[in-house]
């Protein structure tokens, strides 16, 4: 069983490690891999070329914003009603039950997902969350309400935003997602198991966190987009 909505994959500077790829073709997933028009040779010599969708832009500087809103409109322009926008370095699936994480080898979850959402009109953001962040010695809920939604996302394009910014993006769309008076669903039934930010190269880490105090920065950059709820501490 494999998701109803398209699924994209964004990447930059990972030809030759391109994980989620890598995996989503083990679980016979279908995708789109999203690639810049400079790095489309490199792709295609690693990765299946019928997946692969060329941005009409390269090096942008502006981080993932621009890629998000091109997968964006390109899945609003293929009458799509959402699109699934995953990060390039998720190393495997997994399925959370009885506090044992077993990896998963089909779509079936984000199917479930999807089915899931479709039963309520207010969730306009929903995803799955880290595996690190659901210890097995804890007791965890399938699903946190209102909360930020990293990394996997599905996106209901009722949603009146679009990304923006060069940090902080995923929780500057949950934000105003959730201001707006809809709802978020993270999944901690379906968890990725997402390499830890800046462990890997390529991708956002030679640029947009390449700089030395560019946690500081994060945080200052989502104060300044949300003074009313956020705080540098």
């Amino acid at each position: 069983m494999n998701p109803d909505f398209p699924v994209y994959i964004i990447s930059k500077g990972r030809a030759n490690n391109c994980l989620t790829a890598r995996e989503l073709d083990l679980m016979s997933v279908p995708y789109t891999l999203v690639v810049e028009p400079q790095e489309e040779i490199s792709y295609r010599k690693t990765t299946n070329s019928n997946n692969i969708l060329t941005t009409p832009f390269e090096n942008l500087g502006e981080g993932s914003i621009p890629v998000r809103n091109f997968v964006w409109s390109q899945a609003e322009k293929d009458g799509f009603k959402k699109h699934w926008i995953l990060d390039d370095n998720i190393e495997g699936f997994h399925r959370l039950n009885r506090n044992i994480k077993p990896k998963v080898t089909s779509g079936t979850i984000f199917k479930c997902a999807e089915d899931f959402v479709d039963r309520y009109k207010n969730v306009l953001l929903s995803g799955f969350n880290y595996y690190s962040f659901c210890k097995t010695t804890d007791k965890i809920p399938a699903y946190y309400q209102n909360t930020r939604i990293y990394s996997c996302i599905l996106v209901d394009h009722r949603i009146r935003h679009k990304w923006r910014g060069r940090l902080n993006e995923d929780t500057d769309l949950s934000l105003r997602v959730l201001k707006d008076g809809y709802c978020t669903i993270l999944f901690n039934a379906f968890l990725i198991g997402k390499v830890t930010t800046m462990r890997m190269t390529g991708g956002n880490t030679d640029s947009v966190y390449a700089t030395d105090d560019n946690r500081l920065e994060f945080a200052e950059s989502l104060k300044r987009q949300h003074p009313d709820v956020v705080r540098v501490v």
